[in-house]
C-alpha cells in the first residue's frame, strides 16, 4: 500500500440520505452530552479546587464519561487492552484524528498537551481548557514557563499526554517520534521519580470505506471531517493498547526514550493492522 503523506487529500465520501438522518440526531446528542458534561464539570470544579487544587479526583470522571457517551453515540466500537499506569508520569500516543481525544480520554484519567491554537478553536478550545488541558506555544521565550508547568503537573500527579509525532497522520502508520517532547521528563530530577508509558490507538475503518478513513490529517477541515464520521453507518472500530511503562531513568537520554516509545507503538500498530493496512 502507498505510504501516507501529509499533503494527500482526503478521501471523497458522499453523505447520502441515511447519513443527513443520523446527522440530525447525532449532533444534538453530541452537544447535549459533551456541553451538559460541561457544565456538571465546572459546577463541580468549583467545589473541587478550593479543597483538593491541583489535584482532581472527582472532575475527571466526568470527562472520561462523556467521552465514552460520545463514542457510543457515534456508534463507534471501542475496545481497551493492557491497563493505564497507576503510578506517577505521562503518556505518549500516535495520533491519527480528533477522535484520539475521546478514545484516550475514555479509558484513563489524563490531561492532554496541546498545541496553543486549540485553546482559540471555538467551542473545542472551552472543552479543553475545562479538562485541564496543558497548552504549548512554539515561542522560545516561553519555553522555560511551560517547562515549570510540566514539573508542577507532573509532581502534582497529573498524567500528561503527549503525542509526539507532532501532527495527526492518516493512522496506517507512525511517524518518528519528535525527541524534543520528551527533554521534559529529564530535568530537575523528574527522570527519577517518573514513567512513560506508550500507548497505541488503532483504527479499523468500516467495511467498504477506505482503511484512512478516520485519519485528520494536514489542512482538513475539522467541520468536513466530523460530518462524514457522525453520518457513517455501520461504523468501524477503535482500539486502545496500553504497553508496559518504563522507568525515565532506565534511558540515556530523551532521544533513547523516545526511540523505544516510537518501536513499542510502531509494532503494536503494524501487527494490528496487517499488510493490507500498514503504510510506513
Amino acid at each position: 500500500m502507498t505510504a501516507w503523506h501529509r499533503d494527500d487529500a482526503a478521501d471523497p465520501v458522499r453523505i447520502g440520505p441515511i447519513g443527513w438522518v443520523l446527522l440530525a440526531l447525532r449532533i444534538p446528542a453530541l452537544a447535549i452530552v459533551s456541553y451538559g458534561g460541561l457544565l456538571i464539570l465546572l459546577i463541580l470544579r468549583a467545589v473541587e479546587a478550593p479543597f483538593f487544587s491541583p489535584d482532581r479526583p472527582v472532575t475527571p470522571w466526568i470527562t472520561r464519561g462523556v467521552c465514552r457517551a460520545s463514542l457510543a453515540i457515534l456508534g463507534l466500537r471501542y475496545r481497551v487492552r493492557g491497563r493505564p499506569m497507576q503510578v506517577r508520569g505521562a503518556v505518549v500516543a500516535n495520533h491519527s484524528t480528533w477522535l484520539d481525544i475521546f478514545a484516550l480520554n475514555a479509558c484513563q484519567s489524563v490531561y492532554f498537551v496541546s498545541k496553543a491554537e486549540v485553546a482559540r478553536w471555538a467551542g473545542i478550545g472551552w472543552l479543553a481548557r475545562a479538562t485541564g488541558t496543558v497548552f504549548i506555544a512554539r515561542d522560545p521565550k516561553k519555553a522555560k514557563d511551560q517547562q515549570a508547568e510540566f514539573e508542577a503537573r507532573i509532581r502534582a500527579g497529573h498524567k500528561l499526554l503527549f503525542f509526539p509525532e507532532g501532527t495527526s497522520t492518516d493512522g496506517r502508520g507512525v511517524l518518528p517520534f519528535k525527541p524534543t517532547l520528551f527533554a521534559a521528563f529529564f530535568t530537575h530530577g523528574l527522570e527519577q521519580v517518573m514513567q512513560i508509558q506508550p500507548v497505541t490507538v488503532i483504527y479499523r475503518a468500516p467495511k467498504g470505506r477506505s482503511p484512512r478513513f478516520y485519519g485528520w490529517w494536514g489542512g482538513m477541515d475539522f467541520v468536513p471531517h466530523f460530518l462524514v464520521v457522525a453520518a457513517q453507518w455501520p461504523q468501524g472500530s477503535v482500539e486502545v493498547v496500553f504497553h508496559d511503562p518504563v522507568a525515565v531513568d532506565g534511558f540515556a537520554d530523551r532521544k533513547k526514550l523516545a526511540g523505544h516509545s516510537e518501536r513499542v507503538v510502531r509494532s503494536a500498530l503494524s501487527a494490528a493492522l496487517g499488510p493490507e493496512g500498514w503504510a510506513p
